[in-house]
């Protein structure tokens, strides 16, 4: 057990069962994060809810917590407040908007380019159409660039609950706009997911104004581990942030990495590394997501 991740929690854990491939099932994760003295882990699906799965697994053990929640993609419906409040009604603590599915997401991974690596998710959806099967893609703006109605209905469900709005894969202008929506109905827990993601990048500006509308702003591991930006860039982001407003995590389970509990360490070291306190670091891995899954 390291003392830097003991009592932490990850906010994004992709395990089995799962439709992709995942390292490691949700029993496994469990046993990883009681042996690693982490506190618990949210169970992210592209494509389920988890609550019921958590809930599972709570029963068989009280040493630590897994969360349940949902992403809004198409096999939920989209922006679907009734997928939105039975995930509630199951104990959901995260609701994630678009990710595979979402509009600005397809577009850069669908791009043209014949020689582009593309992701397991993408390979499902082209599997799907030549079977004549559509996951249509998802925006949150309608031709105008206004908010399209059902996001008032989910924002509402989210606060009803007092669960937390990730922002996942959308643009930057859906991102601003939900997130200023978010703040004006009431909804008190906002992450903004992996800022540093390709296709999600937020500038240090960028990311200040969303904290200035009480976002988080979360980095991953995966995302300098695999080098889809570089770590200086990440700590540099997160230095200007500040601790008091960045939750770190892994999305961490794909077959081809490591454990999100190593991961989740290794980033802290990486932080401690490059000068961070370790009050600091706990605050990121620990303080600010167990507030907001509260």
């Amino acid at each position: 057990m390291d003392s830097l991740i003991k009592g932490a929690y990850d906010l994004h854990v992709h395990s089995a069962p799962d439709i992709l491939p995942r390292l490691m099932d949700d029993l496994d994760m469990i046993g990883r994060i009681r042996e690693s003295g982490m506190a618990g882990y949210v169970i992210k699906s592209h494509y389920f809810c988890t609550a019921e799965r958590a809930t599972l697994i709570n029963t068989m053990q009280k040493d630590c917590r897994a969360i349940g929640a949902i992403t809004l993609n198409s096999s939920v419906g989209g922006i679907n407040p009734t997928a939105v409040e039975m995930a509630g009604r199951a104990g959901a603590k995260l609701v994630w908007f678009p990710t595979c599915d979402s509009k600005h997401e397809r577009a850069h991974v669908f791009n043209g380019d014949p020689n582009k690596k593309l992701p397991y998710w993408a390979k499902i959806l082209i599997q799907m159409k030549e079977e004549g099967i559509e996951a249509p893609v998802i925006s949150i703006l309608d031709e105008d660039g206004k908010l399209i109605p059902e996001v008032n209905d989910v924002l509402d469900i989210i606060k009803k609950y007092d669960m937390v709005l990730a922002s996942s894969h959308i643009s930057h202008e859906e991102c601003f706009a939900l997130v200023r929506r978010a703040k004006e109905r009431g909804v008190e827990r906002v992450i903004i997911t992996h800022a540093d993601f390709p296709t999600t990048y937020y500038t240090i500006e960028e990311q200040k104004e969303l904290v200035s509308l009480g976002a988080y702003i979360e980095h991953c591991y995966t995302t300098w581990a695999t080098k889809k930006v570089d770590l200086e860039d990440s700590i540099s982001q997160i230095r200007a942030v500040g601790a008091d407003h960045v939750v770190i995590a892994t999305d961490l389970g794909q077959t081809t990495s490591i454990y999100p509990d190593q991961g989740m360490l290794s980033y802290a070291e990486k932080l401690v590394e490059h000068g961070f306190s370790e009050n600091d670091v706990r605050k990121m891995v620990r303080d600010n997501p167990a507030g907001l899954i509260s």
